[in-house]
């Protein structure tokens, strides 16, 4: 496992290099089924936007944004992160996108966000994780409240996607009752 950063039964998570902005991985944020639920694929994503991205929130102290690999053939299936860390709150936001649909449904999502969530409170000293999802993203909801999530509150018509406001409903995990 080249570079692992955190390990689980199925994937490992590691830091996404340089080498990693392929046209494969900016074909996630241009796919109109793989960003459904999430605020991508409103301008075209361009070679010249993955590396700014990169090079100005991959590499933050602020983020720790991961590559989600596949343990078997090394393979890029998604990214999940904690960003927008708040050092003196001890909070962060919790994302994933898995852009490749083929890992749909199979686990690896519940397994990565696990690792990270463990990792952003056992290492990262982190005493609340957020997360917020479109109020058509069932999968998303159900996987927040199974791993612990608790819904915080609704961000009325908050998104507009698909040709129309959304709203977007938020959760929070604290460390003490992820611990529970």
């Amino acid at each position: 496992m080249p570079n692992s950063f955190l390990t689980g039964n199925k994937i490992y998570l590691r830091q996404i290099a340089e080498s990693d902005l392929t046209e494969n991985y900016q074909s996630w944020f241009n796919n109109p089924e793989i960003c459904r639920f999430n605020a991508h694929h409103r301008f075209p994503n361009y070679k010249q936007n993955m590396t700014e991205y990169y090079n100005s929130v991959i590499k933050s102290r602020n983020n720790l944004i991961l590559a989600i690999i596949d343990k078997k053939n090394n393979k890029h299936i998604g990214n999940v992160s904690l960003q927008d860390m708040d050092l003196i709150n001890k909070t962060a936001e919790l994302a994933i996108i898995i852009g490749d649909k083929f890992y749909w449904g199979k686990g690896v999502g519940r397994e990565a966000l696990q690792l990270i969530i463990s990792h952003g409170f056992d290492s990262l000293n982190l005493n609340r994780v957020y997360c917020g999802t479109s109020e058509d993203n069932i999968s998303m909801q159900k996987l927040a409240e199974s791993i612990g999530f608790i819904k915080e509150g609704v961000l009325r018509q908050a998104l507009y996607k698909n040709g129309r406001y959304q709203d977007i409903i938020n959760y929070g995990l604290l460390k003490d009752d992820y611990r529970k």
